[in-house]
This record gives structure tokens, C-alpha cells and sequence, in this order.
């Protein structure tokens, strides 16, 4: 392309070609100096970030600020910008949309349009050094997620958007909607949630905790009622909900969330995380098989992802109880 070459100032519907890096215009030979020339006041083009170009006179819709923060942040060093031919993807490296706007990205009513917010959060890894500028913020981690792709758009795993959602929030009620609603409507389950807060140190802010303690009620609440579409759905015997087991002379060997007496198959909800949570229910697994109770451990993920799977397994195990010997006598009683 020449100095003369008039360039086309008409709107571009696919916004990855609306939008465009610095080096993206340079393959296609756009030069600076034409690129300067398109943006003067009143021209068709407009800088909407340090070396990203929007290729319209209007106003930046959300998809084109989303685009053009993830240009911005996933854009290579200036060293490999020389050695590095222009990709002929969207060009976003590893950036990763996070915080609101990814959570607005996934549908979260609680979190504002992407429009709506001043900045728009981009996870890069650590080795970069983009800075956060006009409505982007940068947002660094020595190892990302593995992302998840909404219409072509990296978003971080939801947990760790809502961890840097959450960073950056002091409102009490505003946390506490947006982890609710994360748990509720299926975007994630409360123990991975609870890392993520853990792992960037924000537990110890008084309304993060009242709301991760919000968050676990809605977790139980929510696991519970997949639990029992689970075993009417599935036209599983009904069981009894909720019990204390103990042995006749008062040992108490734990509370369960469905127990089939008959065939003495007990059903408990293990939304543990910690290694050593798991060792402590295979101690517990192991007290009750010796008594001749088959304890079924059923994750909430496991009830969110794969409910049929699980009714598969709770039905052999109540046929499996044909071929054992009877249980010793447990007492069942409501918890």
C-alpha cells in the first residue's frame, strides 16, 4: 500500500477486523504515518488504547472495547515485535478477560453490562508489562487458568474472575450477590470459589467471609435439590433425608444425606477440597463397610455435570446389597 492509497473509513462488522493492533495495520501495510493521518479530529479512525486503532468514527461498542483491551495486553514485547511475524489470529497472546466484565461476559446478572464498567480486567502472565491505561487493568499471574472461550473471547475460569471481581470490591451486598448468583445458576461450585478467594488472600476481609459463608448455604441448597431430582428423576427408592447414624449403644458414626435402611447404602454430599478432608472420608468409609453399610460419596459438580452417572451408581450399589451380609443393626435418626 502507498502513500496515495486512500484507506477505507466504512464500519467492519467482524469486530476483530473493526478492531486492530499497531502491528496488525502494518500487515496489512497500513504505515504509521497513515495510521496517524485516519485518526485526526474528524477523521474515520479513532486510538481507542496505546497501539490499538478502532477502524470507526463511533463510539466503541462493548465488543470493541472487549477486543481492544485484549489487544492492548496480549500484544507481544517490543523485542519480539521485531522478530515475530504478525499473527494471523486475534492476536490476545494468553490475555484473558477477568473480573466484571468476564463475569458480565458469562451472563451474570449481577455484574454490570461491560458498557457500564470504567475498566475492563485482562489477566496476562507475569513476564509481561503491559500497564494498565485508560479503561484496561492489568491484572498479573505466575501461572494463568486454562481459559474459557465465549463467542471467540478468552474469559478466565469463573472462579478466578469472581476472586478478582472480588479484589476489587468493598461493597458487602455486591460480593455476596455475585458469588449466590455463581453457585445458583451453575457457573461453578462453592470449594473451587473458596481457593481462588483463599489463594488471593481475601478471606480476611469481614464481607468476603459473610459471603463465602452465603455462598455455602446456596451450595448446600443447590446440591441438595440436584440430589433429590437425582433420585426421582431417576426413579431411585426413595430414601430417608438427612439422618444421623449411630450405633444401638450410642456410637455415633456420622450424619448422611439419604440412607437406604433395607440395604443399608448410605449417600453423603462431598463438596471437600483439602487432601486431608478426603482421608478423613476414607476413614469414615472404611468405619461403616465394616459394619456392612455401603457409603456412596456423590461431589455437587459430579449432581451438576453427570446426574444420571451417579443415579447408575447409587442403583448397583442398592443391588449389590442382595450379595452382602446383612448390616449390623444401625440407628437412624433425624439430624
Amino acid at each position: 500500500m502507498t502513500q496515495n492509497t486512500p484507506l477505507s473509513p466504512c464500519p467492519v462488522h467482524d469486530v476483530r477486523h473493526r478492531v486492530q493492533s499497531a502491528a496488525q495495520l502494518r500487515a496489512r501495510g497500513v504505515t504509521a504515518a497513515q495510521t496517524a493521518a485516519q485518526c485526526l479530529p474528524g477523521g474515520p479512525w479513532q486510538q481507542l488504547l496505546p497501539g490499538v486503532y478502532l477502524l470507526h468514527p463511533g463510539p466503541p461498542t462493548n465488543e470493541d472495547r472487549v477486543h481492544g483491551a485484549l489487544l492492548y495486553a496480549g500484544r507481544p514485547p517490543a523485542t519480539a515485535r521485531r522478530s515475530v511475524p504478525p499473527q494471523s489470529g486475534p492476536g490476545y497472546g494468553e490475555a484473558m478477560v477477568t473480573g466484571l466484565a468476564a463475569l458480565a461476559l458469562y451472563g451474570f446478572t449481577s455484574a454490570p453490562p461491560v458498557i457500564a464498567l470504567h475498566r475492563i480486567d485482562v489477566l496476562v502472565p507475569r513476564t509481561r508489562r503491559p500497564r494498565s491505561t485508560r479503561f484496561v487493568q492489568v491484572t498479573r499471574a505466575a501461572v494463568l487458568p486454562r481459559p474459557q472461550r465465549r463467542l471467540g473471547v478468552p474469559l478466565a475460569p469463573v472462579e478466578r474472575a469472581l476472586a478478582d471481581a472480588v479484589a476489587a470490591l468493598t461493597d458487602a451486598s455486591t460480593v455476596r450477590r455475585l458469588l449466590t448468583e455463581a453457585v445458583r445458576d451453575g457457573h461453578c461450585e462453592p470449594a473451587p470459589v473458596v481457593r481462588e478467594l483463599n489463594a488471593a488472600k481475601l478471606l480476611g476481609r469481614a464481607h468476603v467471609v459473610d459471603a463465602v459463608d452465603a455462598l455455602l448455604v446456596e451450595g448446600r441448597a443447590v446440591a441438595e435439590s440436584r440430589l433429590y431430582e437425582m433420585v426421582r428423576g431417576h426413579r431411585l427408592p426413595e430414601p430417608v433425608w438427612n439422618v444421623e447414624l449411630s450405633l444401638p449403644g450410642g456410637g455415633v458414626l456420622g450424619g448422611v444425606d439419604a440412607y437406604w435402611p433395607e440395604q443399608a447404602v448410605a449417600l453423603e454430599l462431598d463438596a471437600r477440597s483439602r487432601r486431608e478432608d478426603h482421608v478423613a472420608f476414607a476413614a469414615e468409609r472404611e468405619h461403616l463397610e465394616r459394619l456392612g453399610v455401603t457409603l456412596v460419596r456423590v461431589t455437587p459438580k459430579q449432581l451438576r455435570e453427570s446426574a444420571a452417572q451417579q443415579a447408575v451408581v447409587v442403583r448397583t450399589a442398592l443391588m449389590a446389597a442382595e450379595d452382602r451380609e446383612p448390616a449390623a443393626y444401625v440407628v437412624v435418626l433425624p439430624r
